[in-house]
């Protein structure tokens, strides 16, 4: 492990600034049609009983990184299997999110300019980020978070100035009821953006106090939840259920519809600062963990070595992980929820918990015998 603490209010600003990150740019439950607000509400919840399951975990070993005591946990050949299917993980859901970025970047900004050139540029600047270290993510998070919730508000006060909000388009309310808010929340916003966070819990060692991780980690994904919850709110008031689910990037249409005073329009590229800012976070939080995560699996000794070779394959398979941005989205909405996300969030950790929990029980009692 790298020799560096971070506090728990830089931690509870990394993870807002990862929930965040890719699902604000996305329709986000946007199967619930209206409802959206409330699936991503129940999403939310949900995500908080597996945080007390990953939190759980954290406490019978606060010292080690997971990858090291799921080797404890089930022995050191599973253990190790396991520990680099996660390490696999993080790396291709960094990959995912910077298709992403290159997408939106392509759509809004810069047509003529191929994939691979953009998302390279955000790799280079990710690499020497995590070269770095965490502590410099951390801080860079703090710098960040301050400008992109500055652009929110901006966001906020222009729409309402602009006059685009119509209410009557989130009416309706349960227009068929609570099953099928239920029903996406379980399918989709349980795993994206909520338990993505699970990354954290390569993180949560690096945490000056351990006592607050519980909390910390609770009030994030609640903060952000509420954030996306907002953003939903808005995008269907202004394009309504329609024109949202059809939009690739719905937050950029609806900054794009603001007009004040016949010379304030055209935001879209503005805001996609805080897109950038959002992503940026989240796939450096997610290499640096599958970085130090390879690093304490295959015994090397200097993290930053591996950097490079992990964010060439991570720039790579960001290219050749679908051939169009439709596939892209289908993958990540049906095939990698049903093959990874469900194993590896929901199933995994309360196996892990149940056996360190049987393991804790028997120490125990060996030492009063």
């Amino acid at each position: 492990m790298e020799k560096a603490k971070i506090s728990a209010n830089q931690l509870f600003i990394l993870m807002v600034l990862f929930e965040l990150g890719s699902a604000l740019l996305v329709p986000l439950a946007i199967r619930a049609k209206q409802d959206a607000w409330l699936a991503i509400l129940l999403g939310m919840l949900g995500s908080f009983v597996l945080f007390l399951v990953y939190h759980k975990l954290y406490t019978y070993y606060p010292n080690l990184l997971p990858t090291e005591y799921m080797q404890k946990i089930l022995g050191k050949v599973l253990g190790t299997v396991l520990a680099f299917v996660y390490i696999l993980y993080f790396m291709y859901d960094a990959s995912r999110v910077l298709r992403d970025f290159g997408e939106m970047l392509l759509t809004f900004a810069y047509p003529d300019t191929p994939l691979f050139i953009a998302n390279a540029l955000l790799m280079l600047v990710i690499v020497y980020t995590v070269r770095k270290g965490i502590e410099v993510i951390a801080r860079s998070g703090e710098l960040l978070f301050i400008f992109m919730y500055v652009l929110a508000v901006a966001g906020f006060i222009l729409i309402n100035s602009s006059g685009l909000i119509e209410f009557k388009n989130l009416q309706p309310v349960l227009e068929d009821g609570f099953l099928p808010s239920v029903k996406v929340a379980v399918s989709e916003t349980l795993y994206f953006p909520f338990t993505e966070a699970i990354v954290f819990t390569m993180i949560l060692p690096y945490l000056n106090n351990p006592k607050k991780a519980k909390v910390t980690m609770l009030c994030a994904t609640g903060l952000s939840g509420i954030n996306l919850v907002i953003t939903m709110l808005i995008n269907i008031s202004v394009l309504g259920v329609n024109l949202t689910a059809r939009s690739q990037f719905p937050l950029l249409s609806t900054v794009a519809s603001i007009q004040v005073a016949d010379f304030l329009e055209r935001l879209d590229v503005f805001f996609m600062l805080a897109m950038v800012i959002g992503i940026f976070l989240k796939i450096t939080v997610l290499f640096y963990a599958a970085t130090i995560g390879t690093a304490n699996l295959f015994k090397v000794k200097s993290p930053s070595r591996l950097s490079y070779p992990l964010g060439i394959v991570i720039l790579f398979l960001s290219i050749t992980i679908a051939s169009n941005f439709q596939e892209h989205l289908h993958e990540g909405l049906h095939v990698a929820k049903v093959v990874l996300h469900i194993p590896l969030f929901t199933i995994i950790p309360p196996i892990l918990l149940f056996v360190a929990f049987i393991n804790n029980k028997k120490k125990h009692q060996g030492k009063h015998i």
